[in-house]
């Protein structure tokens, strides 16, 4: 626990419950109280530290995938000169942003929050956690889902045929070991993400080997640790305008990156297959491992900081295998084509678990709902359920850019309700219902697993939810807190 928290009872509920301490989180408590001086806040944190993604993952060479300048907090300058940051960097970042701007000591950890009932009665939010071991309840106004979209407790790890066989080790990057010691061991990557190729650069230098096995390519996109442009806005301009500056500037390139690869699939497909072609070994077989049969960006793009994973296996330092696994034996993995591929630790970088809220039952008036069953409001609050919002980021763009957006907004909602008095503010739909849409707009397995069990995005504002952070930011501008929304 960081500090003395008052409120959150029956008789003294608190204006908001904000679950999760991670980007989200402490972007939430600040904007929040930024926009409503005074707000009586809570963060409950089911992890014993700051951090979310960046404090659970911990596997070698973990990073962002997106540059830093867009990922971090637009009112907190970003202090480093390179382009991308490492795991632990973002994480003290976030922990001494929650010191600087007073929002430690609002956070209560090892909190895991079990489910929420909204009560239409008194317009409050009872919610039921699990403190230090300790069943209660936290009673509020208003509650700021800023779980993620992924499960903490469990990955998702396919069983392999014979897997019980093996002698070795198996590891999921979920659930890195702090004492994994793989020098000079043969390592095999199951899987073909931005986790696998993180890892795979990382541990090549003192693996014996490393090979990825795929069952299918990724396309992957060079993108440097460091930029002079950058360098220079940081020694020639104030620490917030060019913070600002070079946020804007990242997050417009990114963006168009995107649109590129949309509009000119064919066009981009080749220039990709050029990048690849130009920094492996002559003679690689590029069209086998690294030409994906989907269009760019029908998944994420894999960011590869200063083209290292291809420079590895230049270097022959890792390799790349696209094949299926028949069978696991005691040495290794049996493929499908006949090879076999020896191995002493199996490393299952295979996906995450996609879940709505953190996992927690949430109900109105004791009648639970499933997310599934909703339509998004503007990305982040649902159809009929009062006072509550979700935080959910860009797909196609840094995670920070749309939920700093998010975080706005629900201030906005929360200033319009203190100003008028109003106790409850539901999203209605008011008439016909609009076409379903998937809420994350990719084609990869571990959306496709959940997409049942994700809110439903609309064909219509304000129920469409768009990845597109410049259509974002010019709505958000004009955007009346009262379109389709009922106040009481």
């Amino acid at each position: 626990m960081a500090g003395t928290q008052p409120g959150g009872t029956a008789d003294r509920p608190l204006d908001v419950l904000i679950v999760g301490a991670g980007l989200s989180g402490i972007d939430a408590a600040y904007r929040l109280r930024e926009r409503n001086p005074g707000l009586d806040y809570r963060i409950v944190e089911r992890r014993s530290r700051i951090g979310g993604t960046w404090d659970l993952f911990r596997y070698p060479g973990v990073r962002s995938d997106s540059d830093i300048f867009t990922l971090s907090f637009p009112w907190n300058p970003w202090r480093g000169k390179r382009t991308m940051a490492e795991g632990d960097e973002i994480r003290d970042y976030l922990e001494q942003t929650a010191h600087d701007f007073g929002i430690y000591d609002h956070i209560q950890f090892d909190v895991d929050v079990a489910g929420a009932d909204f009560d239409t009665a008194t317009d409050l939010w009872t919610v039921d956690v699990i403190a230090d071991g300790v069943p209660g309840v936290i009673v509020t106004r208003f509650l700021y889902m800023c779980t993620g979209y992924y499960r903490y407790e469990t990955g998702y790890r396919p069983e392999f045929p014979g897997e019980k066989d093996f002698e070795g080790t198996f590891v999921h990057p979920q659930f890195w070991p702090e004492d994994l010691d793989y020098t000079g061991k043969n390592v095999v990557v199951i899987g073909s993400g931005a986790t696998a190729v993180t890892l795979i650069p990382s541990m090549a230098p003192t693996a014996g080997s490393v090979t990825m096995l795929q069952r299918s390519p990724s396309y992957m996109f060079p993108n440097p640790w460091e930029d002079g442009m950058t360098k220079l806005l940081l020694r020639l301009l104030p620490p917030q305008r060019a913070h600002d500056v070079i946020r804007w500037r990242n997050a417009l390139l990114t963006f168009g990156l995107y649109l590129y690869c949309r509009t000119f699939p064919k066009l981009s497909r080749r220039t990709l297959r050029r990048i690849a072609k130009t920094m492996l070994p002559k003679g690689f077989d590029v069209d086998t491992h690294f030409r994906p049969k989907y269009e760019p960006w029908d998944q994420r793009l894999c960011v590869i900081p200063d083209g290292d994973f291809y420079r590895a296996i230049k270097a022959g330092t890792a390799d790349v295998v696209t094949d299926t696994v028949k069978q696991i034996t005691p040495t290794g993995i049996d493929l499908d084509s006949g090879r076999h591929l020896e191995a002493d630790i199996i490393v299952t970088a295979t996906g995450l678990e996609l879940v709505a809220f953190g996992g927690a039952t949430l109900s109105v008036d004791g009648e639970k709902f499933e997310a599934g069953d909703k339509f998004a409001y503007r990305g982040y609050m649902l159809d009929d359920v009062p006072n509550m919002a979700w935080s959910v980021g860009y797909t196609n763009a840094s995670w920070t850019l749309r939920v700093d957006l998010t975080s706005q907004a629900v201030g906005d909602l929360l200033k319009h309700m203190r100003e008028r008095g109003y106790t409850r503010a539901v999203p209605t739909l008011r008439g016909t219902r609009p076409q379903a849409h998937p809420l994350l707009e990719l084609d990869s397995g571990y959306v496709q697993r959940a997409a049942s069990r994700l809110p439903k995005a609309g064909d219509r504002a304000p129920w469409l939810v768009r990845h597109n952070l410049i259509l974002d930011a010019i709505d958000a501008r004009k955007y009346e807190v009262t379109e389709e929304m009922t106040f009481t």
